[in-house]
């Protein structure tokens, strides 16, 4: 009884069209409409910073529609890498639990148990995990499930994890003392890449205060000094080099995204 009030966190724990693919991000139609208008609002900005066009803004639009695929990816990232710190947490409370002399379905019930207090019955990995042993109960192979989460979550210690593990458990190795050791390695592995992600926020957040500012400056001037940009906008000469300007600004902005981009 008890076992079975620990797998009942929702539908996902019976259920595997409940469980998404954590690649894809799918936007809500109110998502949609924000990133949008977001995308709109930007490229008015940018039109007006650099051109003072209407024509530009409508030249400029198709960009801000890919807006919200765009923020989709970086939406699908972040998910993934929050279930990442939770996968992290969750092989060790299994390895935790098959070195205490647990079966391999006894582990995956326990962990869960352990996952719940961590993120609740409705966290990321609780799901996965409640769904895992749940299917195991209903005579699946362990291989097969950690495989399947493998490829929904798109992370690459998740295939490890589970190719290593199948490998261990078909050829009746020492599965016990071969997953502890994976997990201390993909454990490490993670609490660096969170480390590096941690030092990197900083100058992620100085890198978007610093493509904001030509915008500022701009605007500043602007509204301060009306007229003083007038030639920028009414001559050839002068539409030349806001090009100029906009495409060193978009190259600096791209070299920026890959100097920050660190993988591990």
């Amino acid at each position: 009884m008890r076992r079975w009030e620990i797998l009942k966190g929702g539908k996902s724990s019976e259920c595997g069209e409940c469980l998404c693919d954590y690649r894809v991000y799918r936007l809500s139609p109110g998502e949609w409409a924000g990133y949008l208008m977001a995308g709109a609002l930007f490229c008015g900005v940018t039109a007006y910073v650099f051109y003072r066009s209407i024509a530009a803004f409508i030249l400029f639009l198709p960009a801000g529609c890919v807006y919200p695929v765009r923020k989709g990816r970086e939406l699908a990232k972040q998910r993934q890498e929050e279930l990442r710190l939770q996968f992290r947490e969750a092989i060790l409370a299994l390895a935790a639990s098959l070195k205490a002399g647990y079966s391999v379905e006894n582990a995956f019930v326990s962990a869960v148990s352990e996952l719940q207090e961590l993120y609740g019955e409705g966290g990321m990995i609780t799901k996965e995990f409640s769904y895992i042993a749940h299917q195991l109960r209903m005579n699946r192979t362990v291989e097969s499930l950690l495989m399947e989460f493998a490829r929904r979550s798109g992370l690459e210690e998740a295939e490890n994890f589970a190719e290593i593990f199948a490998v261990s458990k078909r050829s009746r190795g020492e599965l016990v003392s071969v997953v502890s050791h994976v997990v201390h390695v993909l454990g490490d592995r993670i609490q660096v890449r969170e480390e590096i992600r941690l030092m990197t926020a900083e100058k992620q957040l100085e890198q978007k205060v610093m493509s904001l500012m030509p915008y500022l400056i701009v605007l500043y001037v602007d509204f301060s000094s009306p007229g003083f940009f007038s030639q920028m906008y009414e001559t050839m000469a002068g539409r030349t080099v806001m090009t100029g300007c906009l495409a060193v600004y978009l190259a600096a902005c791209i070299l920026a995204g890959r100097i920050l981009k660190i993988e591990v």
